[in-house]
């Protein structure tokens, strides 16, 4: 896994062991961030269920002015730390060790809203339904907000209109698909 372009462009990133993360493969890395490069100049970047930070330090790379990474393993979460300091990107970064749901609620506090939110939480667990539940009243989410899912093929999301959502694009590869999404116009926030 390496950064793809911008400062750290090249640089190979370190994954860790086992099957507790599925990083993302470069050339799916490569389409995403084709298809959002104009939205991360001077970008506030939350990338939550981290994993080795391969997605967040690519959008560093690329001119994101900071990011937050969430991740609740202590492995993984080091593993980002050494590879913000590889990248020489660990001054725009900050790793929260914990619960999305705690990381959530503690951004919110700390009164934080972002420009772009990434999530590739666990396949097939309906975390992705209660984030995007948690966030549709969040302060961390404008209506300027992009917010990009990463799911399994079969994820049903009928439920986002609902929650007050309007989706933007459907990227499908073969055994998954990023969603892109705002905040539908006149949501009630």
């Amino acid at each position: 896994m390496r950064v793809i372009a911008g400062k750290a462009r090249s640089l190979h990133l370190k994954t860790i062991e086992g099957l507790d993360t599925r990083p993302t493969t470069d050339r799916i890395k490569e389409t995403l961030f084709n298809m959002i490069n104009d939205e991360l100049y001077g970008a506030s970047f939350l990338d939550l269920f981290s994993g080795s930070g391969g997605i967040g330090i690519e959008a560093l790379s690329r001119g994101a002015r900071k990011a937050v990474f969430v991740e609740s393993s202590r492995k993984a979460a080091a593993c980002i730390q050494e590879n913000l300091k590889f990248t020489r990107l660990a001054s725009d970064g900050e790793v929260l060790v914990m619960d999305v749901f705690r990381a959530l609620d503690l951004l919110a506090v700390r009164g934080e809203s972002f420009s772009v939110i990434f999530m590739d939480p666990p396949y097939n667990r309906d975390l992705e339904k209660e984030v995007l539940s948690r966030l549709k009243d969040s302060p961390l989410v404008t209506e300027e907000t992009l917010l990009i899912v990463e799911a399994s093929l079969e994820t049903d999301f009928f439920y986002l209109e609902e929650f007050g959502y309007e989706v933007l694009k459907r990227k499908e590869y073969k055994t998954n698909v990023h969603l892109f999404l705002q905040r539908a116009k006149g949501a009630d926030t």
